[in-house]
Parts: structure tokens; C-alpha cells; sequence
């Protein structure tokens, strides 16, 4: 098995800006899929915030060969950044015929910092079929900045998406993303593993930019949704234009002068 990793390109991390997540289908062997069971039905150890990934997680451990798989760890290096802090860890298990759905949220305080993000990493080690529920996300809600529960009393919009998949699938999440747990009608128990990770490094270039120039980078960050009104739009396409300048480290990066408009501050001339 390869063991360099497989950062991502341009376009995949402006398709993640756009999004706000990014599907790795099947990634993981299905020798670790079939192994994790085991590891979820006991108790995960405990990991205090803030601590580097190898203190978290040691050498061989099912969590630390899950990160060191190649598409994940060129994945996370593309976006976090090289030696992460885990902020948490969590198994979800939704188990059968529950009868309940999780709220739509997104998760933690409302968090309005402009040039980081945290990335959570969610591993699906079973087949997720549509009776079996899967994570329901909101694509491109990942900039509109709310507070965990704000979003509660809306049960559907439109374009959502509600994640069924292959095992070993792998979701990497912008932690602004809206999204909440469907309920299992199945007979089977759900498993759904979850790290957050925190940067510890500027949040630039850090993957695979030969493509930086590639019109499938504008295309993605030029994308709309279907629960964006026309005004709505064109925030969420301001939003991402600022997020990329920061990720690029090119403050004229712009899409139709939406942000050249509103960066426009002539100084105040007198004609004394």
C-alpha cells in the first residue's frame, strides 16, 4: 500500500471552500473497516484538547493508521495543515428503529474567524444505506455563521443532502457546516467516527497548487446551491472569495468585483 501523501488539488480544496466538505469514497481497506467494530463497541481512550495528533493517538493504534492512510493524510495536510491539534474525538451510534432525527446545527459557538478553520473528519465504516438515515449536510452553509442550535426549527432545505455511501468512507467537514444525524430505520446499528482537528500552521498553499490557474478552480468557486436566494448568492460567493484570498494569499483574487466593490476606499482628496 502507498504510504506518501496524496494532497489535494486546487480544484478539490475550491470545491471544499465552495461546499464546505469534501466526500472520500472508500478510502479505507475493508480489512480496517471490519476491525473498527470492535474498536467502537469499547470505550475510546480520553484525549484532551489541544493535544498533537501522535500524543493522541500512539503508534498503531486503529485512529492513528485511519490518519496515516494516504488520501486521508494528504487530505487533512491539504487542509489543516501538518502536525493538527485534536480537539475531540467521538464514536455516534445510531441505533435501530430509533425513531428520532438530530436537529440541524452546526456545531460548537458561532465561530467568525475569516482565515481558519477547524476540519472534522467523519469515517463511515459500514455500507449507509437510505434507510439506515446517514448525516444530512447543507451544502455551501458552511460561511453562514450561526450558533449550534439557531438553525434548529428548519427540518428540510432545499439541496440538502443526506449521505448514503460506501464502507470506508470518509467526510471532511469546514466545522461551520450545517448538518445533523437522520434517523435509522434500519435493523442495523450505525456507526459514524469523528475527529476534529485545530490548525497549528497558516492555513496557505498548502496543497497541491500546479493547478491554481485551472478554470475548474473558478467553476467550483463560482458554484450556487438550491437554498441560496439570487442576494443570498451573492454573499455566500463574497464569503468564499475572502476565505480564498487567505487560503492563496492573493488579496485580488475576485468573482464578477464582488469583493473589489466592496474593498473600494478611495482616500479622501481635497482640492485645497
Amino acid at each position: 500500500m502507498p504510504t506518501t501523501p496524496q494532497l489535494l488539488t486546487s480544484a478539490q480544496v475550491a470545491q471544499f471552500v465552495a461546499q464546505g466538505f469534501l466526500r472520500l469514497d472508500g478510502v479505507v481497506p475493508q480489512e480496517m473497516n471490519d476491525e473498527s467494530f470492535g474498536v467502537f463497541d469499547a470505550d475510546l481512550p480520553y484525549v484532551p484538547y489541544g493535544s498533537p495528533v501522535p500524543k493522541a493517538f500512539g503508534e498503531g493504534t486503529f485512529a492513528r493508521r485511519l490518519l496515516e492512510l494516504p488520501a486521508i493524510a494528504g487530505a487533512l495536510d491539504s487542509l489543516v495543515g501538518p502536525d493538527p491539534t485534536v480537539d475531540h474525538h467521538y464514536m455516534h451510534a445510531r441505533r435501530p428503529h430509533e425513531g428520532s432525527a438530530q436537529f440541524l446545527h452546526a456545531d460548537a459557538i458561532i465561530d467568525v474567524r475569516p482565515d481558519a478553520f477547524d476540519v472534522q473528519l467523519m469515517y463511515y465504516p459500514q455500507d449507509v444505506t437510505a434507510e439506515m438515515g446517514g448525516t444530512l449536510v447543507v451544502p455551501g452553509s458552511h460561511l453562514r455563521r450561526v450558533n449550534e442550535s439557531d438553525i434548529g426549527r428548519y427540518q428540510n432545505l432545499r439541496g440538502q443532502t443526506r449521505l448514503t455511501c460506501p464502507a470506508g468512507t470518509v467526510m471532511l467537514l469546514h466545522h461551520g457546516i450545517w448538518h445533523g444525524g437522520r434517523r435509522n430505520d434500519s435493523d442495523l446499528v450505525r456507526y459514524m467516527y469523528k475527529i476534529r482537528f485545530n490548525p497549528t500552521v497558516p492555513q496557505v498553499r498548502l496543497w497541491d497548487t500546479s493547478d491554481l490557474d485551472s478554470p475548474a478552480v473558478r467553476e467550483e468557486l463560482s458554484r450556487n446551491f438550491p437554498w441560496y436566494e439570487p442576494a443570498t448568492g451573492r454573499l455566500e460567493t463574497h464569503n468564499r472569495i475572502k476565505l480564498w484570498q487567505a487560503m492563496t494569499a492573493d488579496p485580488d483574487f475576485d468573482i464578477d468585483y464582488w469583493a473589489t466593490r466592496i474593498n473600494n476606499r478611495p482616500a479622501q482628496r481635497s482640492d485645497a
